[in-house]
């Protein structure tokens, strides 16, 4: 279950929300009224992460026509 929990009251039960969340509950801050962060389990997040990392690669056009010996020194000179 996701719950909405204003800032100050979230910073004043971290503690508790801290249990909570251990336990599975997820708690959406709110700043004014705004969300502005997501308290969930560590797991929940890295799989979310990890799921829109991999949206994301696909989204990106494949390069047709360059090796991967080109992108390898590309990927090189950047790092200089």
């Amino acid at each position: 279950m996701k719950s909405e929990i204003g800032s100050y009251e979230a910073k004043t039960k971290l503690s508790a929300l801290l249990r909570d969340v251990q336990r599975g509950q997820r708690y959406t801050i709110t700043l004014r009224g705004d969300p502005v962060a997501d308290l969930v389990p560590v797991s929940v997040g890295t799989e979310v992460a990890r799921r829109e990392a991999i949206a994301a690669m696909r989204a990106i056009p494949k390069v047709r026509g360059v090796s991967d010996a080109e992108i390898r020194g590309w990927v090189a000179e950047g790092r200089r």
